[in-house]
């Protein structure tokens, strides 16, 4: 197209220059003379043609700059159209995102109006929180007040108690004897801390029947019963600090006097008071010394007399190189221990009463069976309540009271119960060497005891006495610590009431006693033991020994066979 606009252009311009002389010729005729006249002036056919071709030249030239100025026209038109197409492009594009932006802005008023609703509920919401917040604040902080005071109580307080599982087995060698195998558990679980600067107190309870002090095992029987849960120990103890070596304990508590099993069951805790001054010396071997006194009630009675025991304690500690001796002296003294034979069915528990019926249920170790000595012979003693309180066998000699029918001890009693504990350290550390010993006089003994038949044997003199001792190595204190030791025990028929000492051996006193026993303790709270009890009656021809005549033996005075008693035992303490 632009070609075609400048060919045109050109042809216009040739045709222009070529057609000017026409006119010129038109006229000469009227002119010529005056032409011939002026021809010297005029000018000639080249030089016009000349004139004509520079024309020409300028005004292809001038056609050329023209067509220049076209196509920079053109360009400068595409360039607008461009231009004007992308402006239209972004004025649609700005249209679009007006429309856009305003639908936002739309969607931003409606937000922004359901913001504000939210805002206001929020704020009406925060005002509930914050009063919620305030008064769970207040409440809180009442809470940990109580939880601090809680804390602090608890903290005071420690804890402990075992578990143990025992396995056991007898076995006699006699024709009558018939083997006994059973399985036994023992959970204790007690208490104790301070309940200001100057007292303490503690509560502990244990299985065990509750008619029996010596024991709180339970045997695997009675058709999957429960088990009974008794108070073993409940004491209120005043140490006050400006006095460390006061104090008195109130309630029924553990030992606070050295002791062994020949007068106490393990199992057994006195109920009453004591009290106990101790001071700690600086001497080169005396590095303690300790007194004390007892006062043990153990039956109380609304019309008659109470039954107590009263005792006092002395004891020190020594120091000698790699000796440790702690000597004992304990004296207690029984009054009206005779009460024993007037039990009520509560505390033997399961009696059958004159009739036969049974006036308690429960297990319990039920009236202590034996005989007593009377005028007009030997006499059994009574099987329903009131009877005697003996849970494992009067082994004691028994006579009949002044009144003709109630029975009682032939002895008083009285103990004067010297015991020397020592410890010797070996180059092991882990195997120290333990010795205890003991001699035991009960200084109210009658002088003569009692036979089968409730006749005095003269010749025999008081059975009043009791020799201990017991040797072991090693300790039970860490992970992996072993210890093994023997017993052997000489206690004679009255030389403690038997209601109250040793409940596994082979009888409570007239015995010769000896015992194997092992510990391993497999972990920082668990301990495996055995224990092997081998022991006989010591004289057979006593009243009440625990081998009668026609059970164990065939004749008064028999050596009776030793009975063997296995224990296996797992305990976990925590």
């Amino acid at each position: 197209m632009k070609q075609g606009i400048a060919l045109a252009l050109s042809v216009m311009l040739t045709a222009t220059a070529f057609a000017a002389p026409a006119p010129q010729a038109a006229a000469s005729g009227s002119t010529k003379k005056k032409t011939r006249q002026t021809k010297t002036s005029t000018p000639s056919v080249s030089d016009q043609l000349s004139q004509m071709q520079q024309a020409l030249g300028v005004q292809q030239r001038q056609i050329q700059q023209l067509m220049q100025q076209m196509q920079s026209r053109d360009a400068a038109l595409q360039q607008a159209q461009q231009q004007a197409q992308q402006a239209q492009q972004q004025l649609q594009q700005a249209q679009t995102a007006a429309a856009e932006a305003q639908q936002k802005a739309a969607s931003a008023e409606t937000a922004a109006n359901q913001q504000k609703d939210s805002v206001a509920r929020l704020s009406n919401d925060m005002k509930d929180v914050q009063t919620t917040l305030t008064n769970n604040a207040v409440g809180t902080q009442d809470e940990q007040k109580r939880m601090s005071a809680l804390e602090g109580l608890v903290g005071r307080f420690r804890f402990n108690g075992d578990v143990r599982v025992r396995g056991e087995s007898f076995f006699q060698d006699l024709p009558t004897f018939l083997d006994r195998n059973r399985a036994r558990v023992r959970v204790r679980f007690g208490f104790d801390g301070k309940l200001n600067e100057d007292f303490t107190a503690g509560i502990a309870l244990a299985t065990g029947s509750l008619g029996d002090p010596t024991t709180t095992n339970e045997t695997f029987t009675n058709f999957f019963d429960r088990k009974t849960i008794g108070l073993d120990k409940g004491f209120i103890t005043y140490n006050p600090v400006a006095h460390k070596w006061v104090s008195v304990t109130a309630g029924k508590f553990a030992y606070t006097w050295q002791r062994t099993s020949a007068t106490f069951d393990p199992d057994l805790n006195p109920e009453g008071f004591s009290e106990k001054f101790s001071w700690d010396l600086k001497t080169p071997y005396l590095k303690n010394f300790t007194v004390g006194a007892m006062q043990m009630l153990f039956s109380e009675v609304s019309s008659g007399t109470d039954s107590y025991a009263l005792g006092a304690h002395f004891s020190g500690k020594l120091q000698i190189g790699p000796l440790t001796s702690t000597p004992s002296f304990t004296l207690v003294k029984w009054n009206n221990p005779s009460a024993i034979f007037q039990a009520s069915a509560f505390a033997v528990q399961a009696q059958k009463d004159a009739n036969g019926g049974s006036t308690l249920p429960g297990e319990g170790p039920g009236c202590g069976k034996g005989s007593a000595a009377s005028p007009d012979g030997s006499v059994s003693l009574p099987s329903f309540a009131p009877c005697t309180f003996s849970p494992n066998g009067m082994t004691n000699a028994v006579v009949i009271g002044p009144d003709g029918k109630t029975p009682r001890f032939l002895s008083g009693f009285f103990y004067a119960d010297l015991i020397i504990n020592n410890q010797i350290k070996t180059p092991l550390s882990r195997l120290p060497i333990n010795l205890l010993v003991e001699y035991l006089d009960n200084l109210d003994a009658a002088s003569h005891p009692l036979d089968t038949n409730g006749n005095v044997i003269p010749d025999l003199g008081s059975q009043n006495k009791e020799y201990g001792a017991d040797i072991s190595i090693g300790q039970t204190r860490n992970k992996n610590d072993i210890q093994v030791g023997y017993a052997w025990l000489r206690q004679e028929q009255d030389s403690a009431i038997s209601s109250f000492n040793e409940s596994d051996q082979r009888a409570p006193t007239n015995i010769l006693q000896n015992r194997i026993y092992a510990l391993w303790k497999l972990r920082s709270n668990t301990v495996a033991a055995f224990t092997w009890w081998h022991g006989r009656t010591l004289n057979t021809g006593l009243q009440n020994n625990a081998a009668s005549v026609g059970k164990t033996i065939t004749t008064a005075g028999q050596q009776e066979p030793n009975l063997n008693r296995y224990q296996f035992d797992l305990i976990y303490t925590f």
